[in-house]
């Protein structure tokens, strides 16, 4: 197989959670050109890494662009397709390649099952995802198990970094993370519980960061004026690449299950996530310093708005004494 995609059309953490696969494809193929296509804003994740020759991004707007993306699958003349997305519309590229192997998942049982060639084995949910991408092994021939996900910084990430750590005014004290938001709401731990455990780092001697998108800094800001130690509020105030090299000098990332949690595994940076309605089985951070807090609840179900539990509501049995402990773990 000379020419291999991957296609994974999802968000930040899924595609951190795809990179095991990499490395594998890599020396099963050795002569092979590896392409990612993703979705817009994700393709970051993917910079600097030694076993892609081509990051793709498919358009979401303007039907020009997105012709012009069709038509540069076409006429790759893809041998292979891995197509890990799980959807319609991935699985009709996968499609249009015209590649003669073309592996996907189709747990739904959907007319998509017909565009590929091997139809993959539908587990979802009862392994972690980097298990369940690594289901497209056997079928390429490989039986090597997959490792933990990994993202390459660039001189220029670390350079950025290095502004953003000088503006933390870090000195000597150990950099602790917080990433208070979530993409839904039942996923977030209480604000006045981040702001209490930030006052309890900043006594323990730890500079405390609150990171987060430009559209979250409102979040920050609640958080701030909810704490007495004030911890330093850099929402929106950096790219992902920066932020991933400022999780490389950090001590500890605390936050909810997200793409941020995801990263900080891959960069290296020891990890605490706090869990509720989705499971840390199937999307907990994979890496070797990490460690999550979560209650086990039937919660699956309550992800949007559905929850009636009210405060005996999975996030709300997260207390600020059993985060400080594992966090202090981690600071020892």
């Amino acid at each position: 197989m000379k020419r291999l995609l991957l296609i994974k059309l999802r968000y930040i953490g899924d595609v951190v959670l795809s990179t095991p696969l990499l490395p594998i494809l890599h020396k099963r193929f050795p002569e092979a050109s590896l392409t990612f296509l993703v979705n817009p804003g994700t393709e970051c994740v993917l910079f600097g890494n030694p076993y892609l020759e081509t990051i793709m991004v498919l358009p979401r707007e303007g039907w020009g662009q997105q012709f012009e993306c069709y038509q540069s699958l076409r006429q790759a003349r893809f041998d292979g397709v891995v197509d890990l997305t799980d959807g319609d519309r991935s699985a009709l590229l996968t499609y249009w390649t015209g590649a003669g192997v073309r592996l996907g998942f189709n747990r739904e049982n959907r007319w998509r099952g017909k565009l590929y060639t091997h139809v993959l084995p539908s587990a979802y949910g009862s392994m972690h995802m980097v298990d369940y991408h690594a289901q497209a092994l056997p079928a390429l021939g490989i039986s090597e198990s997959v490792g933990n996900p990994e993202w390459y910084l660039r001189p220029e990430d670390h350079e950025q970094g290095d502004h953003l750590m000088a503006s933390l005014q870090v000195g000597q004290a150990p950099l602790v993370l917080l990433h208070p938001p979530a993409r839904y709401a039942k996923k977030a731990w209480p604000l006045e519980r981040f702001a209490a455990l930030a006052d309890w780092l900043a006594a323990q001697g730890a500079v405390v960061a609150l990171i987060g998108h430009q559209s979250e800094m409102l979040i920050g800001q609640h958080i701030v004026t909810l704490s007495r130690s004030k911890p330093r509020n850099v929402m929106g105030q950096t790219g992902l690449r920066q932020l991933a090299a400022v999780m490389k000098r950090s001590a500890l990332f605390i936050g909810n299950d997200g793409g941020p949690m995801h990263m900080a595994a891959a960069i290296g940076c020891p990890v605490l996530g706090l869990f509720g309605p989705s499971d840390p089985h199937v999307w907990g951070p994979r890496g070797e310093n990490v460690s999550v807090i979560y209650k086990g609840l039937d919660c699956e179900t309550c992800v949007h708005d559905a929850c009636s539990r009210g405060e005996e509501g999975c996030m709300r049995q997260i207390s600020v004494e059993e985060v400080c402990r594992v966090a202090g773990r981690f600071l020892d």
